[in-house]
């Protein structure tokens, strides 16, 4: 049986529908340091557990969801709208 992911737009939908599209990591600001947009464009940590990713949804509304994940297990946790969770961020 596939695996289903809770899209908050469309409802539980088969993780095939969606493109993982790697770590929601927040964007440095645009006059920050070198080694810090060195660090944010070419460094990756590689977790074991909970981590949220970016994640398409390609097949079914084409929204962008950031989409808890555990590493281990490939469970998927909350799944949020991209824009709305960016949103909550710069506004707190």
């Amino acid at each position: 049986m596939a695996s289903l992911v809770s899209c908050p737009h469309c409802g539980l939908r088969p993780k095939e529908e969606f493109t993982i599209k790697g770590a929601a990591l927040r964007r440095p600001v645009f006059d920050a340091a070198s080694d810090v947009w060195l660090d944010y464009v070419y460094l990756r940590d590689n977790p074991r557990g909970e981590y949220e990713e970016y994640w398409h949804h390609t097949t079914g509304c084409r929204r962008w969801l950031v989409v808890n994940r555990n590493t281990a297990t490939h469970e998927t946790g909350t799944v949020r709208d991209a824009a709305a969770a960016l949103k909550a961020e710069t506004s707190a």
